[in-house]
């Protein structure tokens, strides 16, 4: 055989080997969050490529054909995996109940979040840009009423409804919303705190008209110094009020009063502090090795306001080396005890969205158990709202088996009671005006 045919018959083989080999690492990563844009292209591809070969079957090298059962199986795995996971949730027994009341989750399908919302398997919704986009004030306000209706008629207390509205680079929900410039822009003025007041009232004003009563921000992670611009998606220098922990402090305490003159609750945030951190959490793990009296500067906006009234925490994905090397602040039971015990605070606590590359791959599931276990109140699940199934059922399954606590929720329902209580305040005063 001349040596040319045998290199292509050999390269021929190669090749017909590589393309099922390359689908495995996608196969067993199947519907991950950060493919939720590319989600039907995606199920199109990794179903179409193996059904493809079907039809040469004869024609693969056995190691091809080997690969391409491998595949198969992986898909149906997840596939079927996911739906009894789901089927499981739906049916609404105690347990999953019982936590699904401490989960916030966005939504491309009313319907499905409605019956989330009925049978009481969720705490709150999250509406972003994908819930607003050619849409009218009065459709998006009418849908958002239309759930509260149906929890008050399923006699469960409201929906919690969250936005990340912060101004500047993040108005998620503008242009239904006034597109506001950066909150950084009010520590020129001459009474900082009292234009921060004012932009929260103006902001805060928008927000509750729509039905929104928690609102993700103020970011109070410090503007790095040596660093003009941020990574893609968190981009701390281009969000941050300032660099000054003294200033970010009294410009964040202005914004929260504004926001609760309407009724709506802050969210300070990212805590443990983006602005040294240098990967991206929506991407990758991240880490701080400074030790906390180290961060103390960082920490002072945090500190300051934690237990301002109307805000919660939002606890980031960033490992504290000298806390807990293990999990990230999130799911960490060493942050949520330096939070509740050394700071004393007893406010409500609620991770970044677990949908993110820091976290995901452990297992949203046990991220999510991990959290609430350690004391965290709310869990997000926002931008794959359908991973939400497979981190209730894996809450569930914690609470099943002893890891997770029942007091651990009881406890948990007292913090988040206010949430729910502004709600009732805001709604009672919207009656009042209306009888006026």
């Amino acid at each position: 055989m001349p040596a040319g045919t045998a290199f292509g018959r050999g390269a021929a083989t190669l090749a017909a080997n590589a393309w099922p080999l390359a689908l495995l690492p996608s196969a067993w990563h199947y519907q991950h969050p950060l493919l939720f844009s590319l989600r039907h292209g995606e199920s199109a591809l990794l179903w179409g490529l193996p059904l493809l070969g079907l039809l040469c079957w004869r024609r693969l090298p056995g190691l091809a054909r080997v690969l391409l059962v491998g595949v198969g199986l992986l898909l149906g795995w997840q596939a079927v995996d996911y739906r009894l996971q789901r089927e499981a949730v739906l049916a609404a027994g105690p347990a999953m109940r019982a936590v699904g009341r401490h989960f916030i989750v966005g939504y491309t399908d009313v319907e499905e979040v409605r019956e989330l919302a009925e049978k009481g398997l969720i705490g709150g919704i999250y509406v972003g840009r994908r819930n607003v986009r050619g849409r009218s004030l009065a459709e998006v306000r009418a849908e958002i009423a239309g759930l509260q209706a149906v929890r008050a008629r399923a006699g469960l207390p409201p929906l919690i409804v969250a936005a990340d509205q912060e101004g500047g680079r993040v108005n998620h929900l503008s242009p239904l919303l006034e597109r506001l410039p950066p909150l950084a822009g009010v520590v020129d003025q001459p009474d900082p705190g009292l234009a921060a007041l004012a932009y929260g009232e103006r902001q805060g004003g928008a927000l509750a008209r729509l039905g929104v009563t928690l609102n993700f921000g103020p970011v109070v992670d410090l503007r790095p110094a040596d660093r003009p611009a941020g990574d893609m998606f968190s981009d701390i220098p281009a969000r941050a009020i300032g660099s000054d922990p003294e200033g970010v402090a009294e410009v964040a305490a202005g914004y929260l009063d504004g926001l609760a003159a309407s009724g709506v609750r802050g969210t300070l945030k990212h805590f443990p502090g983006l602005g040294r951190v240098g990967r991206d959490t929506h991407l990758h793990p991240a880490r701080l090795s400074e030790t906390p009296d180290e961060l103390a500067a960082d920490w002072l906006p945090f500190r300051s306001l934690a237990g301002h009234a109307g805000s919660a925490l939002m606890l980031g994905h960033v490992t504290l080396d000298a806390l807990d090397p293990y999990r990230a602040a999130s799911h960490s039971p060493a942050v949520v005890r330096l939070l509740r015990n050394d700071w004393g605070y007893d406010g409500v606590l609620i991770t970044d969205d677990l949908n993110m590359g820091a976290v995901y791959s452990l297992g949203i599931g046990k991220v999510a158990t991990e959290a609430l276990t350690a004391g965290v109140d709310l869990v997000l699940v926002s931008y794959d709202p359908r991973q939400v199934y497979r981190a209730i059922y894996g809450v569930a399954a914690g609470l099943v088996e002893g890891g997770l606590t029942i007091d651990k929720l009881a406890a948990s329902r007292k913090r988040l009671a206010p949430l729910t209580s502004t709600l009732h305040a805001t709604e009672r005063n919207k009656a009042n005006h209306a009888r006026f």
